[in-house]
């Protein structure tokens, strides 16, 4: 059973990955196209994370949680395998992006990734309130 403190951090997450679309589609706008992949991910990321408040389990590195994802989630088929390839290929654009030197990821990868990252977060939403009207 959900007790509310794990609810309310659940959809402070999922907050927080609206506000990062927010910014990412306001960088994609201004052709900040790094920035904006960059904030793709971390909506992602915060959307996995609200998953993760629900099941109180938390993780330090980006790694973990996204392996924790893949394998609760994922290869249980509780959410659609589209959305693991949208999470990991996230992650490697944002790894690139933030670690190697003279990575520029295209117009067109930070567009999809905007994309992909609104319905990723889109999914963790309507998931995470499944959970929570099933108590």
């Amino acid at each position: 059973m959900l007790n509310e403190e794990r609810i309310a951090l659940a959809n402070y997450r999922i907050e927080k990955a609206k506000t990062c679309l927010k910014a990412s589609r306001i960088l994609l706008k201004d052709e900040c196209y790094s920035d904006s992949a960059n904030r793709s991910y971390y909506a992602i990321f915060h959307s996995i994370n609200a998953i993760n408040a629900l099941d109180n389990v938390g993780f330090k590195k980006h790694s973990g949680v996204l392996s924790n994802f893949n394998l609760k989630y994922i290869k249980t088929n509780i959410i659609e395998k589209e959305y693991g390839k949208i999470a990991n290929a996230a992650f490697d654009i944002r790894k690139d992006n933030d670690y190697t030197d003279f990575y520029v990821a295209s117009k067109k990868e930070v567009i999809d990734q905007y994309e992909s990252a609104v319905a990723f977060v889109d999914r963790i939403e309507k998931y995470i309130k499944g959970e929570i009207d099933s108590q």
